[in-house]
């Protein structure tokens, strides 16, 4: 039972956001390379644990605090007698451990090893679980999960499960006749509520709205070259169509996402789409969708 999924950060959408309207740095290009990688991963891994038919609790993302220390956990299973931790990788490409400094390199780079990141969070879950009077022992695990990684010289000693033995490790929560499926239930239902926002880590360029591209971006290919074509939106470069409600709304929950303090307008929804769609049409979808405050010119939506 998947109690948290995985959902993309505040972080990686704004970055996301920002990559098509401003001119980013390599800083967070990297960034934005870095968490995207980390959610592909993460999701693929999630998907692999919800084709297995199980009574434990899976928690995703969790962001917590422990002893004044912020830490976060990539996935968590929950059974009958055991909480079971991973840290999930989403590397690719030919990688070689060198057993006598615990080191993991390739040809042109070297990556910190997640073995230090796990038995890191290994540590600071079990001191948090202890202060909630919650006794489970903790196993955990590095899943690399990426088809295209290969570690040579692994050690066997290590705790990493390769991408090959993803599936066949995941069996074992697989079908498991629990006489008392809901016993550890509380553990999710703490962890969950203790779960805390990371924004205070994040790392966002400064921008303003003046400074930004605006328009209408196709959701599929995320080119600005759109037009209208009766009641849909076209990209132009890659010919997918979405209704202009849809698109429409993509935009103004993207503006709320850059702009959390800006009222929502219909001119400011208008400037925003670059004028291509029509005021008209604007002010009849935010009507639809949201809570009309005002009657006059400076009416706004919320």
């Amino acid at each position: 039972m998947i109690v948290k999924s995985r959902k993309k950060s505040g972080e990686l959408l704004i970055l996301d956001s920002l990559n098509k309207r401003m001119e980013l740095n390599e800083k967070y290009k990297s960034r934005l390379y870095t968490l995207q990688k980390g959610y592909e991963g993460e999701v693929l891994f999630e998907s692999y644990i919800a084709k297995q038919q199980s009574c434990c609790f899976v928690l995703s993302d969790l962001f917590l605090l422990s002893n004044s220390t912020h830490f976060q956990l990539d996935s968590i299973i929950i059974t009958l007698d055991k909480i079971h931790l991973f840290e999930v990788k989403n590397i690719e490409g030919d990688y070689y451990y060198d057993t006598t400094t615990d080191r993991i390199s390739s040809v042109t780079k070297e990556i910190l090893n997640p073995f230090s990141q796990v038995v890191r969070a290994e540590m600071l879950l079990r001191q948090l679980l202890l202060v909630h009077n919650i006794h489970l022992p903790i196993d955990y695990n590095v899943v690399f999960i990426n088809p295209e990684f290969m570690l040579y010289n692994a050690p066997s000693n290590k705790p990493f499960i390769f991408p090959t033995q993803v599936n066949r490790y995941l069996k074992q929560f697989s079908n498991k006749a629990l006489d008392n499926p809901n016993k550890n239930r509380h553990v999710a239902e703490k962890l969950l509520s203790l779960h805390t926002s990371d924004s205070k880590f994040w790392q966002i360029p400064a921008y303003v709205y003046g400074d930004l591209k605006k328009g209408i971006t196709c959701e599929i290919c995320r080119s600005f070259m759109i037009k209208i074509e009766g009641q849909s939106c076209v990209c132009e470069r890659c010919g997918y169509r979405e209704l202009v409600s849809s698109a429409v709304m993509r935009s103004v929950e993207e503006l709320k996402l850059l702009f959390p303090e800006e009222k929502i307008t219909t001119n400011l929804v208008f400037d925003w789409c670059r004028g291509i769609v029509s005021s008209r049409t604007i002010l009849r979808i935010l009507e639809r969708n949201f809570t009309k405050i005002g009657k006059t010119r400076a009416a706004y939506f919320i």
